[in-house]
């Protein structure tokens, strides 16, 4: 069923185009080629994160034209302003990797601050990659005016050796140039096939990750999450979105009305089939708290526990995020976890119709690619929640991701205060099968910006350790990162959490199936410890430095590593 339709209110953009008093207001619009005719319709957003550093990014010029295009075409008047948007893939392995947390709350701050500096009336929110989706579905929930999202859509895969491949392949081919295996001329080649074109990397990565959840949460139109980049379905569902969108101003549909409790657990059930990337369990709840719901760990492992994982692409599996496209895609996905009362199917979406209306006659063109519920990848959802002495406000692990070997690990800690020592140790074969290597002072104030490591994951897979070590980190990983790696461990150590306190050669306990993560030490002992505990000596931060001032404010990854 539809839900009913609210009749339109007065233009917001009243405020700045309407009255004696507004002339000036009028006067700067003209001198821009607007007419009073143009102000006298919905003057809607179009937040535009296009630039020439992402390749998610680097095309979305055509598809913001085609945004505008419906717009005008619906009656309403597009006005483009820019987004940044951070390339994680360009940030990895250095100082950048403490900025794309951070970006996601400026992405945020900016679109609310252009928005209500202009009194606009309604968005289309242009987006593709990691933290810019999170960060514009933050600023949707934060200005409950109607709002759509429009994703770049995923990259295709490359080819290399007869192979098709992408990013996530080619990071773990480095550390076979380590072990002597791939020579460097034919990692040079591999760089040219692995990355074919634009588009959000070809896996299972944030990036598509996040843009499946919006599909799933009801804030894209219908397949909005996976037609290829290239694709000029994409340009279509883009107009359509423009048009849609001024439709949903003239509704009364807004970002409140889709993102309820239920369509959380929507996305969150629908990030458990598809095992999504750890990330999500710092967006969904940001993004949650933004329209006044409070989701915690509570409601991962719940849905976790009751939702079959459907869905297994790169890096843990073999297939693209094309391949789920062209399997039925989320529509599909949805349908089959509806019939199962695994989504609720009810939910309002911004097309003006529940997601069962959406989803209607959509089935699995595929089922290597997407599971039957009754012949699921595994009984369990794609990412876990563990407790333990380790991490007594909690941690995160891809579960699907970690070799069955690994589900239930002890070893001794192999302890380092950052990634690059971590790095080091690790391609120069200090590692051995059955270390857990912990990486600390990583954490949302400790990085400070939670850098994710990657680098450090990919580098135990390409060393052929990925069965037999394990890594635990404050710090956040990639969806590209496989293994048995366990992050966002709470209390981070930069606030003297249990592991700011391992020590070289402790035995860690790792228990996926039981949800633990310990550290085999005796009470007293790490009371000892924390007595004598101080922050290792670092760099200083500049007072008033952008990251001195996230440092200042930023909360706890277990609740979405918001600012105060």
């Amino acid at each position: 069923m539809t839900s009913a339709k609210k009749a339109r209110g007065p233009l917001r953009s009243s405020i700045m185009t309407e009255g004696v008093d507004r002339a000036t207001h009028r006067s700067l619009m003209y001198a821009m080629g607007w007419d009073q005719a143009h102000l006298r319709r919905p003057l809607v957003a179009v937040v535009n994160s296009f630039n020439e550093l992402v390749p998610g990014h680097v095309h979305l010029q055509a598809l913001c034209q085609a945004i505008k295009m419906g717009i005008a075409e619906a009656g309403g008047t597009p006005f483009e302003f820019p987004s940044i948007a951070v390339c994680d893939g360009l940030a990895t392995g250095h100082a950048g990797m403490r900025m794309p947390m951070v970006s996601r709350e400026l992405i945020a701050d900016s679109v609310e601050l252009m928005v209500t500096a202009h009194a606009l009336d309604a968005m289309v929110l242009l987006t593709n990659c990691d933290k810019i989706t999170p960060g514009m579905l933050m600023a949707a929930g934060r200005l409950n005016i109607p709002a759509i999202v429009v994703s770049g859509g995923p990259m295709e895969a490359g080819c290399f050796q007869g192979a098709q491949v992408c990013y996530t392949d080619l990071i773990e081919a480095e550390a076979l140039v380590a072990r002597g295996e791939l020579s460097e001329e034919d990692l040079a080649r591999f760089e040219r096939a692995a990355n074919p074109g634009p588009g959000s990397c070809a896996m299972m990565g944030t990036a598509n990750t996040m843009t499946m959840l919006t599909e799933a949460l009801g804030m894209t139109l219908t397949d909005g999450a996976l037609i290829p980049a290239t694709h000029g379905a994409r340009v279509n569902l883009a107009r359509r979105a423009g048009i849609r969108v001024v439709e949903m101003h003239n509704e009364g549909i807004l970002p409140r009305d889709i993102m309820t409790v239920e369509a959380f657990e929507n996305a969150i059930a629908d990030d458990m089939a598809i095992g999504g990337s750890t990330n999500t369990c710092l967006h969904l709840p940001a993004i949650a708290h933004q329209v006044g719901i409070e989701l915690t760990m509570n409601h991962f492992t719940q849905i976790s526990d009751k939702t079959p994982h459907l869905v297994l692409l790169k890096p843990a599996g073999k297939y693209f995020a094309q391949d789920l496209y062209w399997a039925g895609g989320i529509p599909a996905l949805m349908g089959e976890m509806a019939r199962h009362g695994l989504v609720r199917p009810d939910c309002l979406t911004v097309t003006g119709e529940t997601i069962a209306e959406n989803i209607e006659g959509r089935d699995v063109r595929d089922e290597d690619v997407i599971h039957r519920v009754a012949r699921p990848i595994g009984r369990q959802g794609g990412i876990s929640i563990l407790y333990g002495s380790l991490a007594p406000g909690g941690a995160v692990v891809k579960r699907v991701a970690v070799a069955p070997e690994m589900m239930d690990h002890s070893g001794p800690a192999r302890v380092f205060d950052q990634e690059e020592t971590a790095l080091e140790a690790i391609f120069s074969g200090k590692i051995v099968p059955g270390d857990v290597v912990v990486i600390r002072y990583e954490g949302p104030k400790g990085g400070p910006g939670m850098r994710e490591q990657l680098l450090p994951t990919s580098a135990i897979i390409g060393m052929g350790l990925g069965k037999s070590v394990a890594l635990v980190t404050d710090g956040r990983f990639s969806g590209a990162t496989q293994g048995a790696c366990i992050g966002h461990v709470t209390p981070e150590a930069y606030l003297g959490g249990p592991i700011a306190l391992a020590e070289e050669g402790d035995i860690i306990r790792i228990d996926i199936p039981g949800g633990t993560v310990a550290l085999d030490v005796r009470p007293d002992v790490l009371r000892m410890r924390k007595v004598a505990w101080r922050l290792p000596a670092r760099t200083e931060l500049e007072t008033g430095c952008l990251l001195e001032r996230y440092r200042r404010l930023v909360g706890s990854a277990m609740e979405g590593a918001r600012l105060a």
